[in-house]
């Protein structure tokens, strides 16, 4: 989250929006950028082999092996491999139980998991021993939006804010929160943030299309404004769609939602808080489908 020249050779594909077209699902949602998914950074395989060798050879301490199980998740993680990421945080707190990052990963998967009481334990537990921990503020603010607390999700992400007020991505996920609890208000509260946030930074315009400054056409329109390589262009396309899928939902649009969060997740930026999401609103549409 909170992160063409040749186009063509890059495997981007841009929808015209004259192009004619047969699929319902292409002209709901309008003209689309398409970038090739972000592979596995090899850099990414080779931490891993070597995490793996200097925790099953090397001779270190219970503190020094804590550290590496728990370098080892992030890398995991970073990667997609949940599971594998999730076996080592809890490692590394077996041997270190400070460890505050890895509660804060921890909290992350309970709330991918939708097992929100837990993901709560783990954040309450990173704040507890660090209680200047921005981002556990707002991964629990995340749980708590998805696990129906919104107010309470609110006062979590009011301290990420206030941390760095021109951040886009802390005002969305206010909004967001805010949203759930009273619309009108929301929207007024978030022209009034808007203000703070420079109009040369991307994600301003996440803000603009939702308070009805640019259209959802012009926005998609402006994806590739900017972009020098196909990874900063996977980077902004989650980000673009996730936030997408958001307002689509706002609007009652649940099918082009659903669309949306697809795109993001194609992305394949596993780090992205949005990526992670996109995947937890899919199944959260899933099952409320299954309810009927």
């Amino acid at each position: 989250m909170i992160k063409l020249s040749h186009l063509c050779a890059m495997g981007v594909l841009l929808l015209a929006q004259g192009c004619a077209t047969t699929s319902s699902t292409q002209s709901s949602l309008g003209n689309l950028v398409i970038a090739e998914p972000l592979p596995i950074n090899y850099k990414s395989e080779i931490a891993l082999a070597r995490l793996t060798e200097v925790i099953q050879r090397a001779e270190i301490n219970d503190m020094q092996k804590a550290q590496l199980y728990y370098d080892r998740g992030v890398v995991y993680d970073s990667v997609g491999l949940r599971n594998l990421a999730r076996l080592d945080f809890n490692r590394a707190l077996r041997l270190k139980p400070d460890l505050v990052d890895a509660y804060n990963f921890l909290g992350i998967h309970f709330t991918q998991m939708q097992e929100f009481n837990q993901a709560y334990d783990q954040f309450d537990s990173a704040i507890d021993l660090q209680p200047n921990h921005e981002f556990a503020y707002l991964n629990r603010g995340i749980a708590l939006y998805y696990g129906g607390r919104p107010q309470l999700a609110v006062d979590d992400f009011e301290v990420f804010l206030s941390k760095q007020e021109n951040d886009p991505y802390r005002v969305l996920w206010l909004y967001l929160a805010e949203q759930s609890v009273d619309k009108q208000a929301a929207l007024a509260k978030l022209k009034e943030r808007a203000v703070a946030v420079n109009d040369a930074v991307w994600a301003k315009q996440i803000i603009s299309l939702y308070l009805g400054e640019l259209s959802q056409d012009k926005f998609i329109d402006n994806l590739t404004n900017d972009v020098s390589s196909n990874k900063e262009l996977t980077d902004r396309l989650c980000e673009a769609y996730f936030y997408l899928g958001k307002y689509a939902q706002a609007n009652a649009n649940d099918k082009v939602a659903i669309n949306f969060f697809k795109l993001a997740l194609s992305t394949n930026v596993y780090e992205f808080v949005e990526h992670r999401y996109a995947k937890l609103e899919l199944d959260l549409a899933r099952q409320a489908a299954e309810q009927f």
